[in-house]
């Protein structure tokens, strides 16, 4: 996983322009404020701004380090306090390593030889001239008065960063000709210091998380401190970091209609989706593609989903499929404190990508009646749907942010759409679980799940369940459900809308117990049938003749007194298609 998203970093980096600075010594970092000062180092004013990135001296962490002319007011300003005197040191003697650089000469002055016109002065007004303490934050840089380049961003400053990064470089690999483990090479030193931070990881620390840290003993082992014992160079360390991050971060502005028909504008991630608020997965390709296949999951179309079945299932694209050389990959994160935690990792070819998402289609596909339309269409669920089909609602029916299942339930529909797998048994006790207890029972979405769960575990045998109602041999499980289903219809028919029809109080019971249950319902059909018929006669002789038809599948001498976890599926489905 660490060496695809290294080549990924390397990808990105090589798609920067010649213009910009590309080099491991350098990063792209934010930055809002400006310090002016003049030639002489004198304090002229701040410059305040929207957040915006600037190239500057790379970092891996910033505990012990401070980075060349450019950080937070406590290293540059030493403002904040005794906490800030130490970074402050840090600053002034990272600044005198540089120097012998003349750009440097002013900023030199600002600290020493014009001190009470430049620091001390700077100091005392950055508090009036940035009153709001939040924008005090951010990461400053200096600019002479006359001149558009900050200091930092000059050619002969980064230069010189380069110099002196590649100087250490060749002393490090002198005492450590360790090979890194994802390159192979020991062209980069192995070191014993942090990554870098990966940032926007579900539940994780706003300032980032690592996914590579030793710093406990008891994570170390022969005689190897702290990050040496991953064995990753400072470059492929970069990239895999530089990598995810993209991953996690890249997108872009779009306007959507709210429900009330009110546009607003969102971010919508290119390469990642969320599993509830604790969860992330994010993909890509090597070569960078952009994947349809994989909003697809997310809005279903039925015109591209019959597209892209017949893609894969064509001659054409089974013969090319040795020719195609790309990959997919995908991994889903969750933030532990200031780590990552890998839930997933997949990693498979793009035709068995496309393959396996035409077959999960084939699976879920769920026949739905269209009441604006006034005819049965197919229904294809959003996974994001399928998940939430198993979470636990409020009194007010909201969705319990709580229910800590939703981002498990869509890790786990992430797995079985792109490798087929099968799912869990217990996602089925869910599923049926939340069709009992909320007012909506077996929705389409929740019927497409059980579907898909039973077919892919083959547990009913011979019997696969089809996406609209079964014709032939069938199980008595499937059966039962189709007889609630009418028996539910012809009560309907005789009361019309009930606060509490049979769905409501018997469902649970005849799905667990069809036995003693059915008596009761057909105690209570008779009751029903009665009082249609006197009503509505023709309509009447119809549903008995319905039931009566349903009825001769089911062996009344064996009629079963339980039904298993899996037969309990069979129920529903039977149910939900018969009505």
């Amino acid at each position: 996983m660490i060496k695809e998203l290294s080549e990924l970093g390397k990808t990105l980096r090589g798609q920067k322009t010649e213009t910009e600075w590309v080099h491991d010594a350098l990063k792209e970092e934010p930055i809002s404020i400006e310090i002016v000062i003049a030639e002489d180092g004198s304090f002229q004013k701040f410059e305040l701004f929207e957040k915006k990135l600037t190239i500057a001296e790379a970092i891996t962490a910033k505990k012990g380090k401070a980075r060349l002319l450019l950080d937070k007011a406590e290293e540059m300003l030493c403002y904040g306090g005794e906490i800030s005197k130490k970074k402050h040191e840090l600053f002034l003697e990272k600044l005198s390593r540089y120097d012998n650089l003349q750009e440097l000469v002013p900023v030199i002055a600002f600290y020493k030889k014009n001190k009470t016109n430049g620091l001390e002065k700077a100091f005392r007004e950055f508090e009036a001239a940035i009153p709001n303490e939040k924008n005090r934050t951010g990461n400053m840089g200096f600019r002479i008065q006359s001149e558009g380049y900050r200091i930092h961003e000059k050619p002969n400053v980064l230069q010189e960063v380069i110099v002196k990064y590649e100087i250490m470089q060749r002393k490090l690999l002198t005492a450590n000709e360790k090979k890194c483990a994802i390159c192979g090479k020991n062209d980069y030193p192995v070191e014993d210091i942090p990554h870098g931070m990966i940032k926007k990881v579900p539940d994780g620390q706003s300032s980032g998380c690592a996914l590579v840290s030793y710093n406990e003993n008891a994570f170390e082992s022969y005689d190897l401190k702290g990050n040496n014992n991953s064995s990753i160079c400072t470059n492929c360390a970069k990239t895999y970091v530089e990598g995810l991050n993209w991953l996690l971060s890249t997108g872009n502005e779009i306007i959507i209609q709210n429900k009330k028909g009110k546009e607003k504008t969102t971010f919508r991630y290119t390469n990642r989706k969320n599993f509830g608020s604790d969860t992330a997965m994010v993909f890509w390709t090597r070569k960078n593609k952009q994947l349809p296949e994989i909003d697809q999951l997310e809005a279903p179309n039925p015109d591209d989903i019959a597209r892209l079945i017949e893609s894969v299932t064509s001659g054409t694209e089974r013969d090319g499929r040795y020719l195609e050389p790309d990959q997919f990959y995908s991994c889903t994160l969750s933030g532990s404190a200031a780590r990552i935690a890998v839930r997933d990792w997949i990693e498979t070819s793009l035709f068995d990508f496309r393959k396996s998402i035409a077959e999960w289609f084939q699976d879920i596909s769920i026949v739905e009646y269209d009441g604006d339309l006034k005819q049965n269409k197919t229904h294809y669920a959003r996974l994001y749907e399928l998940a939430r089909s198993c979470q636990r609602k409020n009194s007010d029916d909201s969705y319990d942010k709580n229910d800590t299942s939703l981002a498990r339930v869509a890790t786990y529909l992430w797995n079985a759409a792109l490798k087929k797998d099968s799912l869990p048994l217990w996602m089925l006790t869910k599923v049926l679980q939340r069709a009992r207890l909320d007012n909506y029972g077996v929705t389409a979405d929740r019927a497409a799940l059980i579907k898909l769960i039973l077919n892919r575990h083959n547990k009913g045998g011979d019997f696969v369940i089809k996406d609209n109602i079964q014709e032939g041999n069938r199980p008595v499980a499937y059966v039962c459900g189709q007889i609630f289903a009418k028996l539910e219809s012809i009560q309907y028919a005789a009361l019309g809308d009930r606060n509490a029809g049979i769905r409501e109080r018997y469902f649970t019971y005849a799905m667990t117990l069809p036995a003693s249950a059915f008596g009761r319902l057909f105690n209570l059909n008779s009751k029903h049938f009665t009082k249609l018929k006197n009503e509505k006669p023709g309509l009447a002789i119809n549903l008995d003749k319905e039931l009566q038809e349903l009825c001769k599948d089911i062996d009344i001498n064996n009629f079963p007194s339980t039904f298993l976890l899996e037969e309990q599926g069979q129920f529903a489905i039977g149910y939900y298609q018969q009505k």
